[in-house]
């Protein structure tokens, strides 16, 4: 798929070949209008999902397959119609993984994620400019907040030590900070809103630092969750499990795989960063799970752990429809209960 020129391919059930072409995006439905229900295989990449549900509103059966699994089926040099075939072959395979098809809500609600994602870094590219021009003429903020305010106040300010020419410019850049700063104060509180108006993102932020950004983006990128079978399975396509090499009596794991939904993995783990701040301030009511493993491990390898068990839990309580239950005796895992009750 690309954004004008498709290329298509289509097999018997003996698995040949039976018709190769490349079509415009103008032919591509009414080409596949003229073909009875079957089964459509795509990779799950970008416009994917717009199509696929294009396809399967024509009454065919449609498949999106992750790209990564069907990448070792092309066969040596990469042309559109090889990877049309390997897509092909791929879907044939009874053990292939397939990407649910998203609704129309659901990228709706990840374009706000990605609207913010892109806002912020602008944001920080922004901040990183004043600093750099401003440390030229002798100029520092401390890290964080109140540093990035006194770095913005000197330009607001016009201190003295500003040469007259850069001033106008750097005011331009400050304009623009605030406006990205205001931009991504809407779209939050868009987020904030969709998720209180969710019963199911209400029940998942019932868990301890999981909070609307969360909860909405976990509703976004995997809907009701049923596509995985445990909660190991959710941890490992956040990417936070660990590599594994093993080789008969030789087992050897890794650092975190790092795969999947990268803004996903980073609000988790930004989550369980929150909650180990928490649990040092307050070392009497922490949780002997995680004090046993902050005295073996760092804290940053600590808080990826508490990120990969937060999305377990998130997992377990999107997926069976229950609450969770905040009372329960320290060191042990949170217990569910109805939610009816």
């Amino acid at each position: 798929m690309a954004k004008s020129v498709f290329q298509f391919e289509a097999q018997d059930a003996q698995g040949a070949v039976v018709r190769t072409e490349r079509l415009s995006r103008d032919k591509l439905l009414p080409a596949i209008k003229t073909i009875p229900a079957t089964v459509v295989a795509m990779e799950a990449c970008a416009t994917a999902h717009y199509w696929a549900r294009q396809i399967r509103d024509l009454g065919h059966e449609v498949r999106l397959l992750p790209p990564a699994y069907v990448k070792p089926f092309v066969q040596r040099n990469k042309t559109d119609a090889r990877d049309a075939h390997a897509i092909a072959v791929a879907a044939t395979r009874p053990d292939m993984p397939r990407v649910p098809v998203k609704s129309v809500a659901q990228q709706g609600a990840r374009g706000l994620h990605t609207a913010r994602d892109l806002l912020v870094g602008q944001r920080t590219q922004l901040i990183n400019a004043l600093r750099g021009h401003l440390a030229e003429f002798g100029l520092v903020g401390a890290r964080g907040d109140a540093g990035a305010k006194a770095v913005i106040g000197f330009v607001e300010a016009g201190h003295p030590d500003i040469p007259r020419t850069l001033l106008a410019a750097l005011r331009v850049l400050v304009r623009h900070w605030h406006e990205k700063v205001e931009a991504i104060a809407e779209i939050e509180a868009q987020i904030k809103a969709e998720a209180k108006a969710d019963a199911v993102a209400q029940r998942l932020m019932t868990i301890p630092f999981v909070g609307p950004m969360i909860a909405h983006a976990t509703r976004a990128a995997i809907g009701e969750g049923q596509q995985f079978d445990s909660a190991r399975d959710y941890a490992a396509w956040l990417g936070l499990t660990p590599r594994t090499s093993a080789s008969g009596q030789t087992r050897r794991t890794g650092r975190i795989s790092k795969a999947g939904d990268q803004r996903l993995r980073r609000l988790y783990v930004l989550g369980a960063t929150a909650a180990l701040a928490k649990a040092k301030r307050h070392p009497d009511d922490m949780d002997p799970w995680l004090a046993e493993l902050l005295k073996r491990r760092p804290a940053r390898v600590a808080a990826v752990a508490l990120a990969a068990k937060l999305a377990r839990t998130v997992w377990a309580i999107l997926t069976t429809g229950e609450a969770y239950d905040a009372t329960r005796r320290r060191g042990q895992a949170g217990r569910l209960r109805p939610a009816a009750a």
